[in-house]
């Protein structure tokens, strides 16, 4: 039986499976934030100002019943240079249910055809083995031509392998 899933709003019920996420060592060990530190009301917080921002776009991944399985969102869209910067985060029984590619396959397809973008960015740290070698074994290319914009956000002095999406034509 295969997990049949949508992309919504974020919705304030998402927040206790949000903040569980964001509590869970092994889904933030290689993220920048200090997940752990976060509470209800900043999970809440977060929810309430996706709904209208309009430089972020932050949307539940969920199952056909609504449940929250994790956020994608394209961060830092720039309508003129019609570029965003990528992100995903999943609850931690969503892992293993293909809702990560699909949530990012869908997110990506929205971005280009609906947004009008036409290259989204990303990174990952090449310590998080199981993120690069999902990015990897989905066939998106790396990349060393990141505008300077997005490189600013990571200017921590830490390595990071960056993506782009679609492809660069040859």
């Amino acid at each position: 039986m295969s997990l049949k899933m949508k992309l919504r709003k974020l919705e304030k019920q998402d927040a206790r499976r949000m903040l569980e996420w964001m509590h869970n060592p092994q889904t933030t060990e290689h993220l920048k934030a200090n997940f752990a530190a976060k509470k209800l009301e900043d999970c809440l917080a977060f929810i309430e100002t996706a709904q209208t921002d309009p430089e972020n776009l932050h949307l539940a991944v969920s199952d056909e019943e609504g449940k929250y399985l994790g956020t994608v969102s394209l961060k830092d869209i720039n309508r003129q240079q019609k570029t965003a910067e990528f992100a995903i985060t999943m609850h931690p029984d969503a892992c293993g249910t293909g809702a990560s590619q699909w949530g990012m396959r869908e997110i990506l397809r929205y971005g280009l055809q609906t947004e009008g973008l036409e290259t989204i960015y990303w990174c990952v740290s090449p310590e998080n083995k199981r993120a690069v070698a999902f990015y990897d074994h989905s066939g998106y290319e790396r990349t060393k031509e990141v505008p300077s914009r997005f490189l600013n956000h990571y200017a921590d002095g830490q390595p990071y392998i960056w993506y782009r999406y679609p492809a660069a034509r040859a």
